[in-house]
């Protein structure tokens, strides 16, 4: 097409490693520019759901994640100039450090990405314990991809002035990067961290309190204007132009039947509920609108307000935290026996970690059994290290609901949760994971009836099948009823 996106500026905050402190310092460099009236589009690098609950919370707005494992490079092109064009500059948080994959080539690492969106980049350093080192770790970073466009660093975790002088000297010296902060080290209470990191927004009792301090430690230790003035006078790769966020309409999968076929249902409204509180927050804006792409009205629900849940056709189950409010949720046996009948009268259901754990018959905590739905017979219990980390790949084995067999799918997973036990048999298993834990011995997707639950998160813009089996199934228990 001979359109093309506007080419809003844009900066990836990055960092030397995981835990650097460059999620703070993109929260308050995102919370400063708003501040400002500037229109801030946020963007978090990789799967995580948290970071990006709290960036969508500075900016007031939503924040995508981009990932290179989970959806192809140009989707995530489309992706970040899709989202960013009614803005005047967007912000990427990197993950993990700057040349991080999962292979020796680095290809779904940060500069990556920087590289695929034509970004520069702002390096975070934490400082702590070095001076003139920090120069030398720099300049290998300049060397190691010279197309990397490192325009500034930060500073983070300081000592003091003097510890701050003389890293920037250095710096200055033998880099020749502009150096555009300095963060001394900051209290923890703030932002506290659990095992997955910062504390959801969701569940932190001072969220607008602990941004408006993030806002200020920017304010008072980064020069805003001169980031603000370097970022955006750095151009990107322009993208050609594509309609509806780089997504053709998505095709009824070939494994739905001919009655989920039907043309008269085709673009029929569907409602569609999603369970969002702060129980179970971890969902992709991209998974909603492609639900609503194909004509699913949304409708949040949540099983610690309410005791029945609404005139739904289907229902989806992000992951979140069901382990710190088990007392609510088993409490609320009116909205599991609802849930549980409703599964059982063919609601088709679509769980993932979270939501599966919330399917399950029980978890148990310091030796507390909390009671669950019942809909799928698996019992849980939490661990002191994760169950399962990181990046996954599965290939559907066995007829189901909402994947054809055959059809390879990407995701991650992140989880404390164990299974304590579990009653199936391998038919009721729709995943052989080629990468990853899984729920047990290498499997997933565990179904019943129209309920799947499964440890793997999948990003609609690179599982492209899940959201039109989703609300496929969705209009034909409409059309029953």
């Amino acid at each position: 097409m001979s359109n093309s996106w506007e080419n809003v500026p844009g900066v990836v905050i990055a960092g030397l490693r995981g835990g650097s402190g460059k999620t703070i310092i993109s929260l308050g460099i995102t919370a400063a520019w708003k501040a400002q009236n500037i229109t801030v589009a946020p963007f978090k690098k990789g799967p995580d759901y948290i970071d990006a609950g709290w960036l969508s919370r500075a900016a007031g707005r939503p924040c995508y994640n981009l990932d290179t494992y989970l959806c192809a490079p140009s989707a995530v092109q489309t992706s970040y100039h899709t989202h960013s064009q009614s803005c005047n500059v967007s912000l990427v948080e990197g993950n993990r450090g700057l040349f991080d994959g999962i292979d020796i080539e680095g290809t779904t690492s940060t500069s990556e990405l920087a590289k695929l969106l034509g970004l520069p980049v702002v390096l975070v350093l934490d400082c702590t314990k070095s001076t003139r080192t920090m120069a030398a770790v720099l300049m290998g970073c300049m060397h190691f991809d010279p197309d990397i466009n490192i325009c500034g660093v930060i500073l983070n975790r300081l000592a003091g002035k003097r510890h701050e002088g003389k890293v920037r000297a250095n710096i200055e010296r033998f880099c020749n990067i502009p150096v555009l902060g300095a963060v001394p080290k900051l209290k923890q209470e703030d932002f506290p961290e659990r095992h997955m990191g910062l504390v959801t927004s969701e569940e932190h009792g001072g969220t607008d309190a602990s941004l408006t301090r993030a806002r200020q430690v920017a304010r008072d230790n980064i020069d805003i204007d001169e980031l603000y003035r370097l970022v955006t006078s750095c151009k990107g790769v322009e993208m050609p132009h594509v309609d509806k966020a780089g997504q053709e309409p998505e095709a009824v999968p070939e494994h739905i039947t001919a009655e989920d076929k039907n043309p008269a249902a085709d673009r029929a409204e569907v409602t569609i509920g999603v369970v969002r509180d702060s129980a179970f927050q971890f969902y992709y804006p991209d998974n909603i609108e492609a639900l609503e792409r194909l004509g699913a009205e949304i409708k949040f629900i949540s099983p610690l307000s309410q005791s029945k849940i609404p005139d739904v056709d289907a229902i989806y189950m992000g992951g979140g935290f069901p382990e710190t409010h088990a007392t609510q949720l088993s409490a609320n046996q009116d909205f599991r026996d609802n849930l549980k009948a409703l599964s059982r009268n063919g609601l088709p259901i679509y769980a993932e970690c979270g939501g599966l754990i919330f399917l399950g018959e029980s978890i148990c905590l310091g030796g507390v059994v909390y009671p669950m739905t019942g809909i799928l017979p698996l019992r849980f219990g939490l661990s002191k290290r994760p169950q399962g980390h990181g990046y996954t790949e599965v290939e559907v084995v066995n007829e189901n609901p909402f994947y054809p067999k055959g059809e390879v799918l990407r995701g991650h997973e992140f989880r404390y949760s164990k299974v304590i036990s579990i009653d199936y048999d391998d038919s009721a298993m729709a995943f052989k994971m080629i990468r990853g834990k899984g729920i047990l011995e290498k499997k997933d997707g565990f179904f019943k009836d129209n309920t799947f639950g499964t440890y793997t998160h999948i990003h609609a813009l690179g599982s492209t099948s899940w959201a039109s089996a989703l609300v496929s199934k969705a209009r034909v228990f409409k059309a029953s009823r």
